[in-house]
Protein backbone atom coordinates (compact mmCIF):
# COMPACT_ATOMS: atom_id res chain seq x y z
CA UNK A 1 0.00 0.00 0.00
CA UNK A 2 2.98 2.35 0.71
CA UNK A 3 3.86 1.85 -2.98
CA UNK A 4 0.75 3.31 -4.07
CA UNK A 5 -0.03 6.24 -1.88
CA UNK A 6 3.74 7.18 -2.93
CA UNK A 7 2.55 6.72 -6.41
CA UNK A 8 -0.84 8.98 -6.29
CA UNK A 9 1.27 11.53 -4.48
CA UNK A 10 3.78 12.11 -7.26
CA UNK A 11 0.93 11.93 -9.24
CA UNK A 12 -0.57 14.76 -7.79
CA UNK A 13 2.25 16.52 -7.50
CA UNK A 14 2.68 16.53 -11.15
CA UNK A 15 -1.08 16.99 -12.22
CA UNK A 16 -1.03 20.14 -9.89
CA UNK A 17 2.48 21.47 -11.74
CA UNK A 18 0.76 21.00 -15.07
CA UNK A 19 -2.37 22.36 -14.03
CA UNK A 20 -0.58 25.64 -13.38
CA UNK A 21 1.04 25.48 -16.63
CA UNK A 22 -1.81 25.27 -18.73
CA UNK A 23 -4.12 27.99 -16.40
CA UNK A 24 -1.08 30.26 -17.38
CA UNK A 25 -0.86 29.39 -20.82
CA UNK A 26 -4.88 29.61 -20.92
CA UNK A 27 -4.39 33.19 -19.75
CA UNK A 28 -2.33 34.82 -21.59
CA UNK A 29 -4.35 33.09 -24.54
CA UNK A 30 -7.11 34.34 -23.51
CA UNK A 31 -5.56 38.07 -22.85
CA UNK A 32 -4.06 38.22 -25.98
CA UNK A 33 -7.91 37.96 -27.27
CA UNK A 34 -9.26 40.57 -25.70
CA UNK A 35 -6.47 42.48 -27.11
CA UNK A 36 -7.05 41.31 -30.57
CA UNK A 37 -11.02 41.78 -29.81
CA UNK A 38 -10.35 45.51 -28.30
CA UNK A 39 -8.33 46.80 -31.76
CA UNK A 40 -11.19 44.93 -34.17
CA UNK A 41 -13.95 46.65 -32.37
CA UNK A 42 -11.94 50.38 -32.86
CA UNK A 43 -11.01 49.42 -36.24
CA UNK A 44 -14.77 48.49 -37.80
CA UNK A 45 -16.04 51.67 -34.77
CA UNK A 46 -14.01 53.74 -37.69
CA UNK A 47 -12.53 56.00 -35.33
CA UNK A 48 -9.34 57.40 -35.70
CA UNK A 49 -6.44 56.24 -33.22
CA UNK A 50 -2.57 56.77 -32.72
CA UNK A 51 -0.19 54.30 -31.90
CA UNK A 52 -0.10 55.93 -28.46
CA UNK A 53 -3.78 54.01 -28.35
CA UNK A 54 -2.15 50.57 -29.27
CA UNK A 55 0.32 50.65 -27.41
CA UNK A 56 -1.87 51.06 -24.29
CA UNK A 57 -4.25 47.93 -25.72
CA UNK A 58 -1.27 45.69 -26.02
CA UNK A 59 0.31 47.32 -23.12
CA UNK A 60 3.47 45.62 -21.82
CA UNK A 61 5.04 45.89 -18.40
CA UNK A 62 8.37 46.50 -20.03
CA UNK A 63 10.19 45.98 -16.67
CA UNK A 64 11.03 42.80 -16.63
CA UNK A 65 14.43 44.09 -14.63
CA UNK A 66 11.69 45.06 -11.14
CA UNK A 67 9.98 41.78 -11.78
CA UNK A 68 13.36 39.47 -11.83
CA UNK A 69 14.60 41.88 -8.36
CA UNK A 70 11.15 41.35 -6.91
CA UNK A 71 12.06 37.02 -7.26
CA UNK A 72 15.62 37.61 -6.36
CA UNK A 73 14.81 38.90 -3.48
CA UNK A 74 12.08 36.81 -2.16
CA UNK A 75 14.36 33.59 -3.48
CA UNK A 76 17.32 35.21 -1.21
CA UNK A 77 14.33 35.55 1.74
CA UNK A 78 13.39 31.99 1.63
CA UNK A 79 17.22 30.30 1.00
CA UNK A 80 17.71 31.33 4.81
CA UNK A 81 14.54 30.19 6.04
CA UNK A 82 14.96 26.80 4.01
CA UNK A 83 18.23 26.51 6.65
CA UNK A 84 16.62 27.28 9.87
CA UNK A 85 14.24 24.63 9.15
CA UNK A 86 17.08 21.98 8.51
CA UNK A 87 18.63 23.58 11.61
CA UNK A 88 15.42 22.93 13.38
CA UNK A 89 15.11 19.68 12.00
CA UNK A 90 17.90 18.27 12.80
CA UNK A 91 17.09 16.69 16.39
CA UNK A 92 14.51 14.59 14.12
CA UNK A 93 16.51 13.42 11.40
CA UNK A 94 20.09 14.48 10.42
CA UNK A 95 19.68 13.65 6.62
CA UNK A 96 16.83 16.34 7.31
CA UNK A 97 18.76 18.87 8.11
CA UNK A 98 21.88 18.33 5.33
CA UNK A 99 19.26 18.02 3.05
CA UNK A 100 17.30 21.08 3.38
CA UNK A 101 20.99 22.75 3.51
CA UNK A 102 21.43 21.69 0.19
CA UNK A 103 17.69 22.86 -1.03
CA UNK A 104 18.56 26.21 0.65
CA UNK A 105 22.23 27.03 -1.04
CA UNK A 106 20.19 26.15 -4.53
CA UNK A 107 17.70 28.83 -3.33
CA UNK A 108 20.60 30.70 -2.88
CA UNK A 109 21.83 30.20 -6.70
CA UNK A 110 18.26 30.71 -7.87
CA UNK A 111 18.52 33.92 -6.15
CA UNK A 112 21.86 35.14 -7.15
CA UNK A 113 20.73 34.42 -10.43
CA UNK A 114 17.52 36.35 -10.98
CA UNK A 115 19.28 39.37 -9.28
CA UNK A 116 22.51 38.96 -11.85
CA UNK A 117 19.77 38.62 -14.49
CA UNK A 118 17.99 41.87 -13.26
CA UNK A 119 21.09 43.78 -13.68
CA UNK A 120 21.60 42.54 -17.17
CA UNK A 121 17.53 43.03 -17.77
CA UNK A 122 18.66 46.25 -16.94
CA UNK A 123 22.01 47.51 -18.40
CA UNK A 124 19.88 46.22 -22.04
CA UNK A 125 16.89 48.06 -21.21
CA UNK A 126 18.98 50.99 -20.61
CA UNK A 127 20.98 50.50 -23.77
CA UNK A 128 17.65 50.05 -25.72
CA UNK A 129 16.22 53.48 -24.48
CA UNK A 130 19.35 55.61 -25.11
CA UNK A 131 19.45 54.11 -28.51
CA UNK A 132 15.72 54.86 -29.12
CA UNK A 133 16.71 58.66 -28.16
CA UNK A 134 19.57 58.89 -30.85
Amino acid sequence: MEGLGAGLAAFAFWGFIAAVVVGGIWYAVREKEAQHETLRRMIDSGRDFDEEAISRIFKDNGRPERDLKIGGIIAASAAPGLATLGWFLRNVSEEAFHALLGVAGLVAFVAVGLLIAAKVAEKYSANDVGSARN
